[in-house]
């Protein structure tokens, strides 16, 4: 095997005080957390190396089926924490539209509050009109009148009169209606936003157990299975990447990255060696999605915050039609997502305990790959 071939390299008053209420409630409640986890250790070394680079001199460590066995424990666990960090995000995101959603609707039952105080206001002033008139009806005082010339004006001011009733009391009706259903509408996103917030904590919760296992578990080994636990790591990955490239894959990409894609690659790149953390979305750390999203941001092109979200939304490519800034979506739970930077290559926010950094694209299973400015 040449050692070019597998190089990676990177490239009512009630409602009125409800309506108040909703405001200053979503405010507090939707604040998003100051912490997302506790602190992390200090980061490792990024077991995501260039798919060509030597593993250096041999762990005199043997080979052990129990640390194999560490290894695949500690995957689950930290995919399963990859799980709930992408539903924490979408709880997060959905709690941010919701919490919109109320404050525009409050707005609306204060203004439409004022509106009905305004049209009970002209009602009242027309009904002190006619008590003044001794309680007779426009129409009914006009039948009283001997004068034709009296009578035939008067009776175009009835009639207006009688228009302007109507339109006063449909405006009426329709106002209340509004009313009512900007509450309708406020509570049931309220009662969404309450669920949302109890599924994020459900999910911060499996995010800390997961997280802090998988630490308790690498915390009971020695040094060397640790060394040797790292290079059982680096030994998957590079497999799996030179499967990958041993498919001829990269005979076939030759797409070059757009204007905008360049933008999201340089942004990438410019976070290299920052630490993963669950949740975050920059600029001082990242989660895989947080990465993608703000990289994608940062050249103009808003996407879905969740890696999940990216794939359900964005335009799929074909693996053999990727660009540099293109996302490749791994696992079938859509769990992870990297951004492809060229020859092989992504950059990526791995997982807690590590940095951001640079790895081979083929070096977890695809499930798929996305553009975002297609």
């Amino acid at each position: 095997m040449g050692p070019d071939k597998h190089t990676v390299r990177p490239g009512g008053r009630g409602i009125l005080a409800t309506a108040v209420t909703v405001v200053c409630a979503v405010t507090v409640l939707a604040a998003p957390g100051t912490a997302f986890a506790a602190p992390a250790p200090t980061p490792s070394p990024s077991a995501s190396t260039s798919a060509g680079a030597s593993t250096g001199a041999s762990v005199t460590v043997p080979p052990d089926r129990n640390l194999e066995a560490v290894q695949e424990k500690l995957d689950k666990l930290y995919h399963d924490a990859a799980v709930a960090t992408d539903a924490y995000n979408a709880a997060e995101e959905a709690a941010r539209k919701q919490s919109a959603e109320i404050v525009g609707l409050a707005k609306k039952i204060v203004k439409g509050q004022q509106k009905l105080d305004g049209l009970k206001e002209r009602a009242g002033r027309a009904a002190a009109a006619q008590y003044r008139t001794g309680g007779l009806p426009d129409s009914a005082q006009l039948m009283l009148s001997d004068n034709p010339s009296e009578f035939l004006d008067g009776a175009g001011r009835v009639l207006q009169g009688e228009r302007a009733t109507r339109a006063l009391i449909r405006e009426l009706t329709r106002t209340q209606q509004d009313l009512k259903q900007y509450a309708a509408d406020a509570a049931a996103q309220w009662n969404r936003l309450e669920a949302g917030r109890r599924a994020k904590a459900a999910a911060k919760k499996k995010i800390t157990q997961r997280i802090a296992a998988a630490e308790k578990l690498q915390s009971t080994l020695q040094k060397k299975q640790r060394e040797r636990l790292a290079e059982l790591e680096r030994e998957s990955a590079y497999k799996a990447q030179t499967a990958w490239l041993d498919t001829g894959i990269l005979d076939e990409i030759h797409s070059k990255a757009s204007a905008a894609g360049k933008k999201a690659v340089a942004f990438a790149t410019a976070q290299l060696g920052k630490p993963y953390v669950w949740g975050a979305e920059g600029p001082d750390s990242y989660d895989c999605s947080g990465l993608t999203s703000q990289a994608w941001a940062s050249a103009g092109k808003p996407i879905p915050r969740t890696s999940e979200e990216q794939w359900k939304q964005l335009r799929h490519i074909d693996v053999k039609d990727m660009r540099p800034g293109d996302l490749i979506i791994y696992y079938d739970d859509a769990s992870h997502v990297a951004m492809y930077v060229g020859d092989g290559a992504i950059i990526q926010a791995p997982r807690p305990g590590r940095t951001v950094s640079i790895g081979g694209a083929g070096s977890m299973p695809i499930l798929g790959v996305v553009r975002p400015d297609s």
